[in-house]
């Protein structure tokens, strides 16, 4: 492989006797990993039901490995169930390695496609709220989609500047993901077009935009709350540099250890102007030490916590729901806050608790999407039907993973299910592949009409 002579010379300072070894790594194939998404499966339960051979990615808990070349997760029914995702494996390390707890208010200021948004939210369990940015509008489109299919509910998905969301949300994070924009040195091996785009905007270039958004995650931040900054480039520059013009620009910030691997390099304070040895607590991933592509992380934290002041509320005058909503909520065992529900025009919302006024934001979705209230009826939405658990919804039909109407089903086909139901049985079924939701169906006579998002269906 072609690499410029600039980025050569450069790792050969990085690394010095290593060179040979890491020059070496591009000869060799590129690895493929999925994401086991716990907020749906256990590790243990996918691993008993997972149809192709995978291998564990000893650092994440809930990767693997699997031979790309040979097999196609993505064609399979349980990848649109939503039981894993797609992932490089060093690209699952960041939201690994920020420690999110349940209830926790989460940024992901460049969430798309949503890899790190997903995991973040799976962390969550339903509690607190996960917000998801990314400025590209068509990018945020493809995250917010990979954030429904996961089933995560507690979530605003935005396409904005950074320093537009600083506005709304001062102070307000208790943990803040920044997988940064970068020259992208460790996806050479992935995706070669990334060498023409180095070339064309190299470290210098990425370094003042990382720079900018570090500082305006950082007042965006609660006093103790965490922030995890990562990049795939291995220049100093785009890492210790950012992360030391953060700690000059905010110095109640600290730099954090995180959970070590045998594999994880220490950062290096030679390359930067304090020399600390902080910088030790970063860590590198090389794709010459490790089987993946390489990454750069940093954990700091925003001074101690302080005790929060307990802002009066001011009461709500107690909504009523949808008389069209409350009938189909009947078949559903969740407990819905009335007054959590917000609706624009036919659409129903149901928004995490605590937020505060968004109003002027780019939204792409606010809370979890319910469905569209219509004239004497509710028809709920593919969102809603991937947040359901099985035995949450008193109508379901669930196929056998190598029943031919799965895939039917996922091609928007309407299928025969008069195997399945009672000849007097209508109305919405909550259709799944084994146990796990795939979609909405409208049963009548024993035929189900496909309400299959189109936008979602598997291609042939």
């Amino acid at each position: 492989m072609n690499l410029p002579v600039a980025f050569e010379e450069k790792m050969k300072k990085l690394l010095g006797e290593e060179f040979p070894d890491y020059i070496k790594c591009y000869e060799e194939p590129r690895f493929y990993g999925l994401r086991v998404n716990t907020k749906k499966i256990t590790v243990e339960k996918f691993r008993e039901i997972c149809p192709f051979d995978i291998r564990p990615i000893p650092w994440i808990e809930n990767g693997f490995y699997y031979d790309g070349e040979k097999v196609q997760p993505a064609k399979h029914p349980y990848y649109f169930a939503g039981l894993y995702y797609l992932q490089e494996p060093s690209a699952m390390t960041p939201a690994n390695r920020i420690p999110i707890e349940p209830g926790d208010k989460v940024l992901d200021v460049c969430a798309a496609p949503g890899g790190k948004a997903t995991e973040l939210g799976a962390k969550l369990r339903g509690e607190g709220v996960l917000i998801a940015n990314d400025i590209s509008n068509s990018r945020a489109k493809g995250l917010l989609k990979n954030i429904e299919v996961f089933g995560i509910g507690n979530v605003l998905v935005l396409s904005e500047e950074p320093g537009k969301i600083e506005d709304y949300f001062q102070g307000y994070f208790d943990k803040i993901l920044i997988d940064a924009p970068c020259s992208g040195e460790g996806m050479f091996r992935k995706d070669k077009k990334m060498v023409k785009a180095w070339e064309e905007h190299g470290p210098e270039f990425f370094a003042k935009i990382q720079r900018g958004i570090v500082t305006q995650a950082a007042r965006m931040l609660k006093p103790g709350g965490m922030i995890l900054y990562s990049t795939c480039t291995f220049d100093p520059l785009e890492n210790e540099g950012t992360i030391e013009y953060l700690l000059k620009e905010y110095p109640e910030f600290v730099i954090k250890d995180i959970l070590p691997y045998e594999g994880f390099a220490q950062g290096i304070p030679e390359v930067t102007e304090s020399k600390s040895e902080d910088f030790r607590k970063t860590v590198r991933i090389w794709p010459h030490k490790m089987h993946g592509e390489g990454h750069f992380l940093a954990l700091l934290q925003k001074g101690e916590p302080v005790e929060e002041e307990q802002k009066k509320i001011k009461s709500k005058r107690a909504k009523k729901m949808p008389e069209e909503l409350e009938t189909f909520l009947r078949d559903v065992t969740w407990e819905i806050d009335a007054n959590r529900l917000e609706i624009h025009t036919e659409r129903v919302y149901y928004m995490p608790e605590n937020l505060p006024d968004v109003k002027g934001i780019r939204f792409l979705r606010t809370g979890l999407y319910l469905g569209d209230v219509k004239k004497n009826r509710f028809e709920p939405s593919q969102a809603f039907a991937m947040c359901l658990k099985k035995e949450e919804y008193r109508h379901t039909i669930s196929l056998p993973v190598e029943d031919e109407r799965v895939a039917k089903y996922l091609k928007g086909e309407t299928i025969e299910v008069d195997d399945l139901v009672s000849p007097k049985e209508k109305g919405w079924q909550l259709i799944c592949v084994e146990e796990y939701p795939l979609g909405w169906g409208k049963l009548a006579g024993g035929t189900l009409k496909n309400k299959y998002l189109p936008g979602w269906r598997l291609q042939s």
